[in-house]
């Protein structure tokens, strides 16, 4: 018989996920116009000023899963909560440049641990059998807010709502999920008695690995999400660009419906490799886009929005499975490390993917900046095929 998922405490912490994702992904294709139009700043500047960030958040990342192996979770999971929170209301005092990126820094900061947290939190509530189907779902409010939240913020912008509307909006979501946070009930943690600090207690060195391989992976996805509304601009695509990020999501959604089950049948090198082949074609397609628009601008469009919904395919594969197989290479004292690895090396490559991206599009096009995204992504397939698959199975504990 399979034990119970879908208790009181794992939906509010789904309700809480994606209530601060949707804050978060409201903002997303905004701010680059926000930035632009406010400030005057040019892409470059766009792109090094997002990447505070992902700085930011990956400075926490290791501090992060050494805190919540060591500590109570759950209070570190509301402190970071909050402050994520309160960092929208921010963004509506910043009357300077200066100003601005400091409250960026800091919402970066309490990102890093917001959702480091959160995902050690839901493994601790759910069962150890259903993992993989688990994390899918946890996933899946992520992949919501990802479809309704860009549309929703670029249908703000473009009917000339104020962007302290817009900011108040995220505010709001973001204070709901705070509430549902607090109602979680997590299990006991007993304190941990810590041995001399050592680099495996910010970092599982057995992941570093997979690390590489993600992290090459994630370039490209954050260019993708911070730049793929001027990106359609640039190459004549009319539509409203909000339905690229609503397939993507529908596709992420659709696949994680089946990929946590074969995650948790064993198949997750499988599971990742075959999400690989699918985003190394989608990225090369993106910047296929660019070339002949000029051509079939109607085809362009239809072929553009098809690429949408297969990344979000690829991704919804693979995002269940490289958590996962983190997960599976820690002891259970180490899961706030293993998290915390597994987003460090996704954020890393999100924040170099905004600056390529942004330097990219400034110096050349945003066509080059997909066609170097395309190459590191086959990178990253040859990798994880020769390199991390055989390294996983030679030293997973579970």
């Amino acid at each position: 018989m399979k034990e119970r998922l879908l208790t009181p405490s794992y939906i509010l912490i789904i309700a809480a996920n994606f209530l601060q994702f949707f804050g978060f992904w409201l903002l997303i294709p905004v701010l680059p116009f926000y930035l632009q139009e406010v400030f005057g700043a040019d892409k470059t500047s766009i792109g090094a000023i997002l990447s505070c960030y992902t700085v930011a958040a990956l400075c926490m990342r290791p501090f992060s899963g050494y805190l919540l192996d060591t500590f109570a979770r759950k209070p570190l999971y509301l402190l970071a909560y909050f402050l994520f929170t309160t960092m929208f209301g921010g963004y509506m005092l910043a009357g300077t440049l200066t100003l601005f990126i400091l409250f960026r820094i800091i919402h970066g900061f309490s990102f890093g641990m917001v959702t480091v947290s959160g995902n050690t939190i839901v493994i601790d509530i759910m069962p150890s059998s259903r993992r993989g189907e688990g994390l899918g779902y946890y996933g899946l409010a992520n992949n919501i807010a990802m479809s309704i939240g860009p549309m929703t913020g670029l249908f703000l912008h473009d009917a000339a709502i104020g962007y302290t509307f817009i900011f108040s909006c995220s505010l709001g979501a973001c204070l709901l999920g705070f509430l549902c946070a607090a109602l979680v009930k997590t299990p006991y943690k007993p304190p941990v008695k810590r041995e001399a600090i050592s680099l495996d207690r910010f970092i599982l060195l057995k992941g570093i690995p997979a690390g590489i391989s993600l992290l090459l992976l994630s370039i490209p996805y954050g260019m993708t999400t911070n730049y793929v509304a001027m990106y359609a601009k640039q190459i004549g695509i009319t539509a409203s660009t909000g339905f690229f990020f609503t397939l993507m999501a529908i596709g992420m959604a659709v696949s994680r419906l089946f990929s946590g089950k074969l995650v948790d049948k064993g198949m997750i090198t499988q599971v990742i490799q075959a999400g690989l082949y699918l985003v190394c074609f989608c990225f090369c397609g993106l910047s296929i886009c660019g070339w002949i628009a000029s051509g079939n601008l109607q085809a362009t469009t239809i072929f553009f929005f098809v690429i949408a919904l297969l990344l979000g395919v690829g991704f919804g594969t693979m995002f269940p499975a490289y958590n996962t197989l983190f997960v599976n290479l820690a002891p259970n004292n180490q899961r706030g490390t293993a998290t915390s690895t597994y987003l460090t090396s996704w954020d890393v490559g999100i924040g170099i993917g905004m600056l390529l991206g942004g330097y990219t599009a400034e110096v050349w096009s945003f066509k080059i900046a997909y066609l170097i995204g395309t190459t590191l992504t086959i990178v990253s397939l040859f990798y994880f095929y020769r390199r991390v698959a055989p390294h996983f199975q030679k030293n997973r504990l579970r």
